[in-house]
Parts: C-alpha cells; structure tokens; sequence
C-alpha cells in the first residue's frame, strides 16, 4: 500500500440538495469511507440564513466550523453559535441541525462516520420559527 493524494477540486463540488437543505449549500467532497477508513470528509458551505434539515447520524460526525459565524441545535435544546476554529461533535443518533446565521455564511468540515454502509438519516426540515429561535 501507498499513499494516495486527491488533488484539491478534484472531486466535483455540488449544491446542497433542496431536499435537505435551506438556502444556498455547497458541498465539496474530499474523500469517502473505505475499508480502512470508516468515515469521510467534505468542505460544506452555508450562505448566510442558510442550513440543513433536521438529521440524525448513526456513527457520529465531528465538524470543525473553518470560516464564519454558524449556529446549531440539538433537538430539544437551545440554538448555539459556532465560529471558526470552534469544533462540534454530534453523537450517534442525536437529532440536530446546523447552518450559517442569518447574518454571516458559515464553512465547516464534516467528518463523518458511517455504520452498515449509511452515515446520515434525513428528517423534516427545519421550519423559519425553529430557526429564529
């Protein structure tokens, strides 16, 4: 075995899909779960007010926010602002979604681990009330 490098850009970028998202996504794969490695990596960028639905992952995922002021929510709990450098870990199972704030957009790196093939349940999307919380 070698190394292998995936030069930048070179996965294609694609839009957050309206199914799932709120507002202008972009996500920007940098590498898949493999045999070795049991979870994958990708740039997601929210444009301000933008965010996910609501979503749950059976392995965990780890963001660490790189630019921008974001917020998230676990559900059942309070809004939290993130900015760069901050670092979310979303447990297994955990019901949540993240974004950027109305006022800034919000880049963060999702790791995200992946369990029997699957690494995200999608929900119901987060509704302007939930959101402005």
């Amino acid at each position: 075995m070698s190394q292998t490098i995936t030069t930048a850009g070179s996965l294609p970028a694609s839009p957050g899909p309206a199914e799932f998202f709120t507002g202008k996504v972009k996500v920007e794969p940098l590498f898949p779960a493999n045999d070795a490695l049991n979870f994958s990596g990708a740039y997601v960028s929210f444009e301000a007010g933008a965010r996910s639905a609501w979503h749950t992952h059976p392995a965990g995922q780890r963001l660490v926010v790189t630019a921008g002021v974001g917020w998230t929510q676990e559900w059942g709990g309070p809004v939290v602002e993130i900015r760069a450098g901050d670092v979310v870990w979303c447990p297994p199972g955990v019901k949540h979604w993240h974004g950027a704030s109305p006022a800034s957009s919000m880049t963060h790196l999702a790791l995200t681990g992946t369990r029997d093939g699957k690494n995200v349940e999608w929900l119901e999307k987060v509704s302007d009330a939930q959101y402005r919380k």
